[in-house]
């Protein structure tokens, strides 16, 4: 979180999630984090995967999914997004930040999966 608000602090609100995302990923491998961009995200159904284009922003260690938006409100569907994400890789912790808010400490929203 530290690194996406010395971004947000640094851009402002507004800017594209495609300009925010690699410069996300600087600074989170600069803390020594691993990190992995558009990640495809495969759907298993019947023991056949499907490549359906789903792909998370950022995964880091492996264990957190970072959605990233820029927009001027989050809709439900966003969350969902997020949660189908964290549900298809069986991953637990999912952080969805929208940095087109003025305050990105009121865009910052963790999602569990409960598996």
């Amino acid at each position: 979180m530290d690194a996406a608000l010395k971004l947000h602090r640094h851009f402002g609100p507004g800017i594209y999630e495609s300009v925010y995302e690699p410069v996300l990923v600087y600074e989170l491998n600069k803390r020594n984090l691993t990190t992995r961009q558009q990640m495809p995200v495969p759907l298993m159904y019947e023991g056949v995967t499907f490549d359906l284009g789903f792909k998370t922003d950022v995964v880091v260690n492996d264990l957190v999914i970072l959605e990233l938006k820029s927009v001027e409100k989050l809709e439900p569907v966003h969350f969902k997004q997020l949660l189908t994400y964290l549900r298809l890789t069986r991953l637990r912790l999912g952080l969805l930040i929208n940095f087109g808010e003025n305050l990105l400490k009121d865009g910052i929203h963790r999602i569990v999966n409960d598996l």
